[in-house]
């Protein structure tokens, strides 16, 4: 019979925020597999320290690029889809040998995740079965100690590696923001959210649920920010 392949969400960064399933999953896994640059403990790897089994064997998915290409550059999109082929294989070639496999996926696993590329791949091979997951931008808004948003305020969910223009329009037509993959675009997002008016009420949160974390007004944050940032606008809408 063949083996699954297990999609496990870990949620925002704190240990104790990830779900029963998920635990028990992790600690009573043989394979356990999860991305991460190359020389790189790896974070999803780091959220479970301690949880392994000793005679756990362990798979590192190292990406081939992460900044050195520009998205819009064809070998991006190459070198990735090689190597999500090279993860699929090997995860597939465990599950026909009847071996279970976790995959470690930071936040959820179906919400701008890499597993949801080997997913894809996977899911007409083997059994594949996925564990949801604390969002990250659940822990940054739980960070912040105020709801996200009210009655029929309407959130949305931005990506800051969109064209300066799309940010400042679609920040301008919402009720509640969140942005996520902030990085090198911190500029170009202040700038986007000054546009649309609403650099008084925007707020930085780094590193939500983990030992580091900081939130801070979006006008007082620094030129560069680490990749756990999401940028927040709480919605005011109705009230009782």
């Amino acid at each position: 019979m063949s083996g699954v392949i297990h999609g496990v969400g870990l949620g925002p960064g704190a240990q104790d925020l990830m779900s029963v399933r998920a635990d028990r999953l992790i600690r009573n896994a043989r394979h356990i597999a999860y991305f991460r640059k190359p020389g790189r403990h790896g974070h999803a790897r780091r959220i479970v320290e301690g949880l392994l089994r000793p005679d756990a064997i362990e798979y590192a998915m190292e990406y081939p690029v992460t900044t050195e290409i520009p998205v819009s550059d064809p070998r991006y999109n190459q070198a990735l889809s090689a190597f999500y082929a090279d993860c699929t294989a090997h995860l597939h070639r465990l599950a026909a040998d009847g071996e279970d496999v976790v995959v470690l996926c930071e936040g959820d696993p179906f919400f701008y995740g890499s597993f949801m590329h080997l997913h894809s791949r996977l899911s007409p091979l083997a059994p594949v079965r996925i564990v949801p997951g604390i969002t990250g931008m659940s822990g940054a808004w739980t960070a912040s100690g105020t709801p996200i948003s009210w009655g029929d305020d309407v959130l949305t969910v931005l990506m800051a590696t969109l064209p300066e223009e799309e940010l400042a329009r679609r920040i301008h037509d919402t009720n509640a923001l969140v942005v996520m993959k902030i990085g090198r675009n911190l500029a170009k997002l202040r700038r986007a959210v000054e546009a649309a008016g609403k650099q008084d009420c925007a707020w930085l949160v780094e590193y939500a649920t983990m030992a580091d974390q900081k939130i801070t007004p979006l006008p007082e944050a620094q030129a560069v920010t680490g990749y756990f940032s999401i940028l927040l606008v709480h919605g005011q809408g109705r009230r009782p």
